[in-house]
């Protein structure tokens, strides 16, 4: 009987995954409740819009920034414990060794098959380090591009989400129309970015469009009352 192909798959663009949650999220609730907030205290749309835009731009480059300093943040701590991993298999080789004896055992491995991992995974050193990276400490190799990858990801998600709000604006002049717009439309796209995202996951995805939606609904109608009641 012939066997059957065994095909895994598993989704490994985490961290793509969590700089475009990231920028979207704060890119369709912090616009959409400026927008909501503005709409409350004002009645014309262009101190809505130059608002609004002022604060996308902002948004963008400050989100930007924060990924691309927390991407350099994990590469400069990564090349930290690199470094010390590496002088303490030069200086005390034996706890080093004792250390990946103790993962191993962890996995039920004893006696000679034990000596027999040990000895090769200790018979070179730069695989040795690089397993107590792993191992020992959880930590892998970050893409030395990530910094500016996760910049431009979490910018341009925040910009692409900031400007689904925004977009009745620039339609009408009158702001409560536009913002009955902009709920509906903010309110569509919440759900949606909400299910697409406990997609990839593997959260329910109904959970994942109403907790996406009630977040984004919170922040607007808190900003609302908020300008309602101090205008």
């Amino acid at each position: 009987m012939p066997s059957i192909p065994h095909i895994e798959k598993h989704f490994t663009a985490s961290e793509t995954v969590r700089d475009v949650v990231i920028g979207m999220a704060d890119g369709l609730t912090v616009p959409f409740a400026l927008a909501a907030g503005l709409s409350g205290a004002v009645s014309s749309t262009n101190v809505i819009v130059v608002a609004g835009l002022a604060e996308i731009a902002a948004g963008a480059i400050a989100m930007g920034l924060g990924g691309f300093l927390a991407a350099r943040t994990d590469s400069e701590h990564y090349s930290s414990e690199l470094s010390r991993e590496i002088t303490e298999v030069d200086i005390v080789p034996k706890l080093e060794r004792d250390e990946v004896t103790q993962i191993f055992s962890g996995y039920g491995l004893k006696n000679g098959p034990l000596k027999q991992v040990v000895d090769a995974i200790t018979s070179n050193k730069e695989q040795w380090v690089q397993f107590m990276m792993r191992h020992e400490l959880g930590l892998e190799r970050p893409n030395p591009r990530r910094a500016l990858i996760s910049a431009l990801t979490i910018g341009g998600s925040y910009m692409l989400g900031g400007f689904v709000p925004l977009a009745s604006y620039f339609l009408t002049s009158d702001a409560m129309r536009a913002l009955g717009f902009s709920v509906a439309l903010t309110g569509t796209a919440l759900v949606i970015f909400g299910a697409v995202k406990a997609r990839f996951t593997g959260a329910p995805v109904v959970r994942g469009a109403i907790q996406t939606l009630l977040v984004g609904g919170v922040a607007a109608g808190a900003a609302y009352a908020i300008a309602k009641l101090v205008g």
